[in-house]
């Protein structure tokens, strides 16, 4: 047996977290009742639905990384008509949901996985999964703003967690380019933390996500994680070691 929720994130639907929305909102059916949080369902045996259609588990996981390039929003569809990441990966034969959030204008590296318990620990602060970018703010970035940003700062949401920054450069613009290592996922939150300081963020790029780096990947790019980097990742969030594509 299985917590329903579990069931929906395993069948690639969407997180753990989002399954209990779509249960909340009475989308879900089992055995042509209604579902309720916190049941759970026989995989072999009961007839899932979401919106009347029957939801099955997934027989291939799979996990890719995206170069999500600026301007292009990080939404499964857009209102707006705005590009969305799933532009990216609609030839790979499953259905992927993109894990966490780049805003429009940063840029770099996305993951999009329909293994909804590898998006449940990825997105879940009690596994603070390290996240590094490139970053280049307005102007000259002084040694006290720098120790603001590596011990927090107040946000309107709270304080920000201790954070790493190295590679302090001016560029030929005479702004500063850096590097910034965060575990939290709060929104926009090295744009806001930048701003609480005096600064402006020019350009801000992910490059690493816990033990994976976008490496030579380019914009609009996208690849399957290797059996190596899905089995680091898997380890880092204290899932089994075993890979599982």
């Amino acid at each position: 047996m299985l917590r329903l929720q579990k069931y929906l994130a395993e069948a690639g639907v969407a997180s753990r977290r989002a399954s209990e929305g779509l249960i909340l909102a009475g989308r879900v059916q089992v055995n042509d009742e209604p579902a309720t949080l916190g049941m759970s369902v026989d995989p072999e045996t009961d007839v899932v639905l979401l919106d009347g259609k029957p939801v099955r588990q997934e027989e291939q996981l799979v996990t890719v990384m995206l170069y999500k390039p600026k301007g292009v929003v990080s939404t499964s569809d857009d209102p707006q008509g705005r590009k969305t990441v799933q532009e990216f990966v609609k030839d790979i034969p499953v259905r992927l949901y993109n894990v966490g959030r780049l805003d429009i204008n940063s840029e770099g590296l996305l993951l999009l996985t329909n293994d909804g318990e590898l998006a449940h620990r990825m997105t879940h602060p009690r596994f603070s999964v390290e996240k590094t970018y490139y970053a280049v703010c307005d102007g000259k970035l002084l040694p006290s703003e720098i120790a603001s940003l590596v011990n927090g700062v107040s946000l309107e949401d709270g304080m920000t967690a201790p954070a790493k920054v190295t590679h302090v450069r001016p560029t030929t613009a005479g702004d500063t380019s850096f590097l910034i290592t965060i575990h939290e996922g709060k929104n926009r939150q090295i744009r806001r933390m930048l701003e609480a300081v005096g600064h402006r963020t020019l350009r801000l790029k992910r490059e690493r996500f816990g033990p994976l780096s976008i490496g030579d990947l380019k914009p609009g790019e996208t690849r399957r994680l290797s059996d190596e980097e899905l089995l680091a990742l898997r380890r880092a969030l204290g899932l089994p070691g075993e890979s599982i594509r």
